[in-house]
């Protein structure tokens, strides 16, 4: 049996954790606020919330009563213990995705909410482009250097794969402005976000290819400020536990009026 393909160093990427600065994590931030406004639109009362987060502090003001735990690859929460389940912000990194929401998802008591963030496919697209653009002119060749996220469908699926009833995916697409490509990878490395691939390069690359990427980014992403652009895409992924109470789809052939009555249209025969 083939071994499963390894994404993310999680050594490396506990050490660019370690060396992120709170005050600079605004992705993180964003994230729980807009968490937090979902939640007030839920008629119902959580009593029981877990949170699996990589930065405690976070989430520790918002919810003081709630159990918060990292999210290592063997999430420490009992089964069917609570009545909600918040994953923030760390699904990109994950090398099981898959495994995570199952583990959300057993940790649920019977119709209990499960609501994820996650970094999608069009963050950092613009220093995606230009990194790529840079490498192939210097080196002809590419290397993997920002991590590949996925797309909301693909995210989206995996809720059902987790056995999660009443499946809901949506994308929060963000611009930020920063002075220069450098400004915005020196925040990346601030947030804790800078590249932990597994199949990262791991020489020093050439100052000349972060020149000639800053070059590129200013060319196709200045702003009328003289300032860059970078884009951050949040998918939120929205599930609950299954149980007998919730709305099921009714079975095929199970209607007791025709559509077309239903919309009082005449029904039009398609041709053979």
């Amino acid at each position: 049996m083939t071994a499963p393909k390894i994404l993310t160093d999680t050594r490396a990427l506990q050490m660019h954790r370690a060396r992120a600065r709170i005050r600079d994590l605004f992705l993180q931030v964003q994230a729980a606020d807009e968490i937090q406004d979902r939640l007030e639109m839920v008629n119902r009362a959580f009593t029981r919330i877990a949170v699996v987060t990589p930065f405690e502090g976070i989430w520790r003001e918002r919810l003081p009563e709630a159990t918060i735990c990292a999210d290592d690859e063997t999430l420490p929460l009992d089964e069917k213990a609570f009545d909600l389940v918040i994953h923030s912000m760390s699904l990109h990194w994950a090398n099981d995705p898959v495994g995570q929401l199952i583990q959300c998802r057993r940790a649920l008591r019977p119709d209990g909410m499960l609501i994820a963030v996650a970094l999608g496919g069009q963050t950092l697209d613009e220093l995606r482009r230009c990194l790529g653009e840079a490498e192939i002119a210097l080196t002809g060749g590419l290397s993997p250097r920002i991590a590949p996220m996925g797309e909301i469908r693909d995210l989206g699926a995996l809720l059902q794969r987790a056995g999660l009833a009443l499946p809901v995916a949506d994308s929060l697409p963000m611009k930020a402005e920063y002075r220069d490509a450098r400004h915005l990878m020196h925040d990346l490395r601030a947030m804790g976000e800078t590249s932990a691939l597994a199949a990262r390069p791991r020489n020093t690359a050439p100052r000349a290819l972060f020149d000639r990427t800053a070059d590129l980014y200013h060319q196709h992403f200045a702003t009328p400020a003289e300032k860059v652009t970078a884009t951050f895409e949040m998918v939120f992924l929205t599930g609950w536990a299954p149980d007998d109470s919730q709305q099921k789809p009714l079975r095929p052939g199970s209607a007791k009026e025709r559509l077309a009555d239903a919309l009082r249209v005449p029904e039009t025969r398609l041709p053979d």
